[in-house]
């Protein structure tokens, strides 16, 4: 599904990734994570796909519920498993997003 976002600007999170072989437990951790990134102030939307690379877009309303969310203690866990385990490569971009059109229903 294609996040609802509001009026530019706000921001994204942009996090692409390739998994290593050792993903237990991701999947369980990724679907926590959805779930808490949401009830996050200044949270706006997400959008996911994942193929041999994934590409995860967090949209997020200021620079400042980026940084709280980077800082969440069970984000901050979940990204040490990360970095650890489950990803062997991995980039995160953060983007102003000026300008948006497009179709939605």
């Amino acid at each position: 599904m294609i996040a609802k976002t509001p009026k530019p600007p706000y921001y994204a999170v942009i996090f692409s990734s390739v998994k290593s072989e050792n993903t237990e437990g991701y999947n369980d951790m990724a679907l926590k994570m959805l779930k808490l990134a949401s009830e996050q102030p200044g949270f706006i939307g997400v959008e996911s796909a994942r193929e041999e690379v994934g590409i995860t877009v967090s949209y997020w309303e200021n620079l400042e519920a980026i940084k709280n969310w980077k800082a969440n203690f069970e984000h901050k866990e979940a990204q040490k498993l990360g970095r650890k385990q489950w990803y062997s490569c991995f980039k995160t971009r953060i983007c102003k997003v000026e300008h948006d059109y497009g179709k939605q229903n």
